[in-house]
This record gives structure tokens, sequence and C-alpha cells, in this order.
């Protein structure tokens, strides 16, 4: 009999032909926000996908209820998370010193890569922004990890309203956020500005990872590999698609061009699982994690994985 194993994650096309060997898959396909809240609270299921932010906090617990996969299932660049208020008086990323700038949450995983990338890229020091944390289009959003803030950074919760509501009404200056907003983007030409950062660093941040309840792991450590191969084999058969001219795939036009262009800048595996293709992205993110005090230590790379994943036999 093969073992069952329930998985919440998103109905990405990299995950539809998903066929672990030996284990029998309940997939539940809900709400990313819900998959997070849910599973960071209770535990409800055995794998999850899962915010690499809350994986990082949860991760640097002693107790930790979870291990990791280097399985990254969204990953977005976010240079174009950042809205300021039009006509406002934020140019350039330099001006949020000193500024209202509102977030989601303090370790949402968008806004751990922007702050990292405001801090080291262009020097902004973020203990001088007034931090504001609301939901995007809802109130009520609150903050889901223990944090232990840098000196300096204080935030302040403010649950009757919401993002949107305050950029628009000049409460705020800017808001980092992965949902969109109706605002100006702080870098409107933000492709450019990625594809160059890409080619300069390597970083791809990575948005999304799996998971395992750690029970779960320590009955079956095999589980933990075949869902990895499982993930790269349909991974793969996900970027043959997009990258076949004769058939449209996704509803849109020149996506196997996009990919070409893509492939060109990142490589023949543009969207690659495991740690060396991904050491930039980690390192980086990581330490950003813990200089912001979403992990409550530092996290090595090479230990973050379980070690089933870390190496695959060959032939």
């Amino acid at each position: 009999m093969n073992l069952p194993l329930s998985l919440a994650i998103n109905a990405y096309d990299h995950v539809r032909d998903l066929s672990p060997k030996g284990i029998d898959l309940t997939l539940l396909e809900l709400p990313i926000e819900e998959i997070f809240f849910r599973f960071t609270k209770f535990q409800e299921w055995h794998a999850s996908e899962m915010s690499f932010g809350k994986v990082a906090s949860l991760a640097s617990r002693e107790d930790s209820p979870i291990v990791v996969l280097p399985v990254f299932l969204s990953r977005v660049f976010r240079h174009s998370a950042i809205y300021v208020r039009k006509g406002g008086p934020i140019n350039a990323p330099k001006d949020l010193e000193g500024k209202r700038v509102g977030i989601p949450e303090w370790a949402q995983t968008a806004g751990i890569y922007v702050r990292g990338t405001l801090q080291h890229e262009y020097g902004v020091d973020l203990a001088r922004i007034q931090w504001f944390q609301a939901g995007v289009h809802q109130p009520g959003r609150v903050e889901k990890v223990a944090l232990k803030l840098p000196a300096g950074v204080s935030i302040q919760p403010v649950p009757e309203k919401s993002l949107s509501q305050m950029i628009a009404s000049g409460e705020l200056d800017a808001v980092i956020s992965a949902r969109a907003l109706d605002a100006p983007r702080l870098f409107p030409n933000y492709r450019e500005v990625e594809r160059e950062y890409f080619a300069r660093t390597r970083i791809y941040p990575i948005m999304h990872v799996l998971v395992l309840r750690r029970d779960i792991y320590e009955r079956d450590r095999w589980v933990a590999r075949n869902l990895m191969d499982a993930f790269e084999q349909a991974k793969n058969r996900s970027m043959e698609r997009v990258s076949e001219f004769g058939l449209s795939h996704l509803p849109m036009p020149w996506v196997p061009d996009h990919a070409r262009q893509w492939r060109e800048l990142a490589g023949d595996d543009f969207w690659p699982y495991g740690i060396e293709p991904n050491r930039p992205t980690l390192s980086a993110y990581l330490q950003y994690a813990y200089e912001q005090g979403v992990a409550t230590k530092p996290l090595k790379v090479d230990e973050l994985f379980v070690p089933e994943t870390r190496e695959k036999f060959k032939i």
C-alpha cells in the first residue's frame, strides 16, 4: 500500500503532473494566505507550500515543527513591490527614510527581500522609516510569527484600516506589498531593473518553499526524497510545455519566446530546485531574515534543508 499524504498547494502548472512514488496524495488547493495561516497555526496537513518568511521564523526555533525541502514553488522579483503615493515625496529608494511606509506583515517574504535590497543595494537605513502594519485590502490582518526586531525599528499596527485605504488618503507615503495596489511603483521600469539585478547578483527571489511536518519526516524519512524527485519531474514537464512553439499551453501569446529569453539569461534549468543553483538567493535571503529579526538565529544554507534532498544517486 502507498503511504497516504495530504498536501496543501496552489494550482501551479509546474505541479500539475505531480506523482510521487510510494505516496497517495490528497491535494488541497486553497488560497495562499489560507494555506499559510492554517499550516503555521495548526499544521493541519502533512506537507505544505509555505511562505519562506514563515519558514525562516519556524526553522530558527529549537522546537521547529517542520522540515524544509529545496523545492521552490513561487519566485518573483520584488523591485515591483514598492508602491508610492501619487504626487508624494518619494522618487528614489533613499527618499523612503523618514517617511511612513506600510507593510502587510514584517515577516512577509516579499517584504524581507525588498527591505534587504533597499538596505544592501541602495543604502537605505530601515530604522529611519516609520513602519505601519495592516491588511493590504482588508482591515484586521495581524503578524503571524514572533519577531525580534533590529535596534531602532518599530512597527505600529493599524488593525482598523487597510494599506490601500491609507496610501490613497495620504496617511502613508509608500507601501511594500506582494499584492498589487492602485498606486505608482517606485520602479516603473521594474523589468529592466530586475533583469540587471539578476544578471549582476544571480538572486532570483524565492517566495514559497515545500515543507513537511517533522513528525511525518521522522516516521518516514524516504518521503522527502520521493517528493523532491516528483516535484522535479513535474517542473521539468512544465518547462517543456511553456517552451513549445507549436501549441498554446497558456492563454497568452509569445510564452515560448519569453521562455527562450529567460533561458538565455538564467540557463537551461531556468527554474532550479536544490541548493547549489540557488545558493546566491538562499544566502542573501537568510542573511536578510536574520538581520530583520524574522529568524531568531542565523540559518545556514547547508543546514536548512533535510539531508535526503541534498544529494542524488547517479549511475
